[in-house]
């Protein structure tokens, strides 16, 4: 990388990656260097071809490798100079008291309901540009992994390359443990069960994002377990082997048991059932997530209480 640290928006550039960013998404490092650009925009060029690594076309999901050669098209914000988020003081306070642990590896937090990991799709900022206005020193803040608007609990930001890429190769076999809890409709029959079902990504014409079990998807597996039986759903905590866009919620709905609230896969009529007992979001948390390795030093395990709107709910039931 140049000295410089961020990209300019100005004409085409031709970046050489080294080590530090290496594994790396390529939307991400766009993402974090073109300052300003929204994130329908940085898929639009990726999805055109105008960025280009080796010469060749990629797409989003492509991670970059120990001398790369990025072209990045050029691009200037039309409202905002590189650089500039504007983050509301009230998000922001809301933002850091929902940290769980920092050190200087990373960070975990507690993500609420209703708030966003990252801008775009009309929302000027998330989670990770809030952190990093906040924290203008931290230069290298990226989201280890995502969860949807709706969805509380567990994320982590490394606040490295290097980070980042022992997280993501903990993610990626057995080194790092992500545990939910969610509430489904029906009769959970058993304790523990294994959806193994892969999972494809479908543009509808809208725009909209869907998810579906697909043979040609990629591999995707959740481990499902009883907590609680109620009447008419069921507590359960979800254990993901892999890490799909919708995984859980996908998966849930296939075997039966859409999650209460869930406005995308859910059942109507469920979701309507439980609105009347409280419940006005997606019943779905990220409880926990422990480290089951040295990669990253001082992540062992950090976890994150059931928010109260959803105990009331449970509370409603028993």
């Amino acid at each position: 990388m140049s000295k410089s640290g961020d990209l300019k928006a100005l004409g085409v550039q031709f970046v050489d990656v080294s080590e530090e960013y290496a594994g790396q998404r390529i939307d991400n490092f766009l993402l974090a260097r073109l300052k300003g650009i929204p994130k329908s925009y940085v898929y639009r060029i990726l999805r055109k071809g105008e960025v280009r690594v080796n010469k060749g076309r990629i797409g989003p999901e492509y991670r970059l490798k120990t001398g790369d050669q990025v072209r990045v098209p050029p691009y200037r914000p039309a409202k905002m100079e590189p650089g500039q988020v504007i983050v509301p003081g009230g998000a922001t306070k809301r933002i850091e008291d929902a940290i769980l642990y920092e050190d200087n590896h990373l960070i975990a937090m507690d993500k609420p309901s209703g708030m966003a990991v990252h801008g775009g799709s009309g929302l000027s900022f998330g989670v990770i540009e809030a952190l990093r206005a906040n924290r203008p020193s931290h230069t290298r803040l990226e989201l280890v992994h995502r969860l949807d608007r709706e969805t509380s609990g567990c994320l982590l930001v490394a606040k490295k390359t290097s980070t980042l890429r022992r997280l993501h190769e903990a993610m990626r076999g057995d080194g790092l443990r992500k545990t939910y809890l969610l509430l489904v409709k029906g009769h959970w029959v058993g304790g523990s069960r294994l959806v193994d079902a892969p999972l494809k990504k479908n543009t509808l014409q809208s725009g909209e994002r869907m998810v579906r079990v697909d043979s040609a998807g990629k591999p995707s597996q959740t481990e499902f377990r009883l907590v609680t039986q109620f009447a008419d759903c069921a507590l359960l905590e979800a254990n993901l082997k892999t890490g799909r866009t919708h995984q859980i919620r996908v998966h849930a709905a296939s075997i039966g048991h859409p999650i209460a609230g869930d406005d995308k896969y859910g059942d109507e009529q469920f979701n309507r059932m439980m609105k009347a007992r409280g419940l006005n979001r997606l019943f779905l948390h990220a409880a926990s997530l422990v480290g089951e390795s040295e990669l990253v030093p001082g992540l062992h395990a950090i976890s994150a209480p059931l928010p109260d709107d959803l105990k009331l709910v449970l509370d409603k039931m028993t």
